[in-house]
């Protein structure tokens, strides 16, 4: 297994463009305060760096 990070939507959506927004929901988010568990692979780093601006990122210990 690897590295696991928690994403948290802190930031609305509104506003933003369309393909951030569908980023921000294939990551699992909805609310702004909602929060996932994701593998810190490639391509979830890359979308996690696209909506940089709209979420907070740390490392779970587990």
């Amino acid at each position: 297994m690897g590295r696991k990070i928690r994403i948290k939507l802190v930031r609305s959506v509104i506003g933003t463009k369309p393909n951030q927004r569908a980023t921000v929901r294939s990551l699992g988010l909805r609310k702004i305060g909602s929060s996932t568990v994701q593998e810190a692979t490639g391509p979830v780093l890359g979308m996690v760096k696209v909506v940089s601006h709209l979420v907070a990122v740390e490392d779970v210990q587990e």
